[in-house]
Formats: structure tokens, C-alpha cells, sequence
């Protein structure tokens, strides 16, 4: 459940929803395991060139900002050479230290607006706005450049304090232009309900780096694939 001021939404918003045709397909959006050094450079050469993905997240904690840029640079040299965004997960310094292709802040990361002045117009700046009506659309008024919205599945990657409910990427979709990413214990399993939901994009990390992870992206393109075009 979400502490949301607006309060639930109608299930029944869902059931009556269809994605607009003008939206871009759904797209994959991978995101780092914590651990980034020893081969995992090969590991994500391998996924990036397994199927489409339209966005890196890199996402380390505990590490200060000298040794994250030292492990950062060869991965953002990956995903440049396949056109793939480089995103920087919660810190806006380290973003322009790396000219990143954008930055995701959590709601504890910073405001919108500040980063963009920080960052410049080009770079893109993505919330979390875990199942919250209210903090996404803040963040929509802040020039954020997409939202994200989860857990809307039990996780390992970070302990969830927040869990959403799919009818809220339907609402996002007919009321927002902006796009909407799902996160939080996406797999190619549990992906469709999301996808049929109006999810613009999947973020993933345990299900593509837990195990082989090509298979696991060549998964998720069969998964999307059929909604594409």
C-alpha cells in the first residue's frame, strides 16, 4: 500500500484502460548490482548486446566519489558504444563529474529543479515516486523527465518500504505524457501485468544479473517485442 494524500485509486481504472498507440513501446531499463568490479564490465557488454535496452543505471553505494567514477567510466564507455543511456543513480555530482546521459534521484536525493540547473537541459532526471499520485506528479511540475513508481513486487535488490499498485501506471499513462517506469522485483515472469498496465519502461536488476544475462535480456525482448510496432 502507498500513504498517497490522494488517496486509492479505482481498481477499475485498470480494466478499462488501453494504451495510447503514440506512446513509444515498452523498454527495457537495466540497472547495476551493487558490485560493478571484477568482470562485470564483460557481463554488461553481454547483456547490452543480448537485445534492446534503452537505459544503465549505475547504481553503487558506499564507495566515494573518486573509486565510483574510476568504476563508472568503463561501464558508460559500454553503453556509448551501444547507445544506451548512462544514468546515475541518487547523485547529481557525480553525474556531471561523468557528463551521464541523466540521473535518477530518490526522494531523499535532491530536488528536480536544482539538479537541472546543476545538470543543464539535455541531461535526463528520473524520481522515484514509489506509489505516490502526489510525488509524481511534483516531480512532473519540477522538469523531471520521467517517473518512477514501485515496488510492485517482493525485492532483493533494496529493502522496500514502499509497494505500488499497477492501476497507477494506467492512470499515470491517460493523464501524463510523461513516461512511467516500473520497478521493484520485475522478471520476465511477472513483466506482462506492467507492460498491459502502461509501464514505458521495466527497470531490472536481480533478474538480468542473478543469472545469465543474456538470456535474461534475450527474455524480456520476447516479452516486449510483440508490443513493439
Amino acid at each position: 500500500m502507498t500513504d498517497d494524500p490522494l488517496g486509492p485509486l479505482d481498481p477499475d481504472f485498470a480494466v478499462n484502460f488501453k494504451r495510447d498507440d503514440r506512446r513509444p513501446p515498452c523498454q527495457l531499463y537495466l540497472i547495476s548490482p551493487l558490485d560493478v568490479t571484477g568482470a562485470f564490465p564483460d557481463r554488461l557488454a553481454r547483456a547490452l548486446d543480448a537485445g534492446p535496452v534503452a537505459a544503465f543505471q549505475f547504481r553503487v553505494k558506499d564507495v566515494d566519489q573518486h573509486q565510483a567514477a574510476r568504476l563508472a567510466e568503463p561501464l558508460q564507455a559500454i553503453c556509448a558504444e551501444r547507445d544506451v543511456a548512462f544514468i546515475v543513480n541518487d547523485s547529481v555530482s557525480l553525474a556531471k563529474r561523468l557528463g551521464a546521459d541523466g540521473v535518477h534521484l530518490g526522494q531523499e536525493d535532491g530536488d528536480a529543479r536544482e539538479a537541472r540547473t546543476i545538470l543543464g537541459p539535455a541531461v535526463q532526471i528520473g524520481v522515484t515516486c514509489h506509489g505516490s499520485r502526489h510525488l509524481a506528479m511534483e516531480a512532473g511540475e519540477a522538469g523531471a523527465d520521467y517517473v518512477a513508481f514501485g515496488s510492485f513486487y517482493p525485492t532483493t535488490t533494496k529493502q522496500v518500504k514502499h509497494r505500488a499498485d499497477p492501476v497507477i501506471l494506467s492512470w499515470w499513462s491517460a493523464v501524463f505524457e510523461l513516461p512511467g517506469v516500473a520497478i521493484g522485483g520485475i522478471t520476465p515472469a511477472n513483466a506482462a501485468p506492467l507492460v498491459a498496465a502502461g509501464a514505458d519502461f521495466l527497470a531490472v536488476s536481480g533478474a538480468v544479473w542473478g543469472g545469465d544475462e543474456a538470456a535474461a535480456v534475450r527474455a524480456f525482448a520476447d516479452l516486449l517485442e510483440p508490443r513493439r510496432g
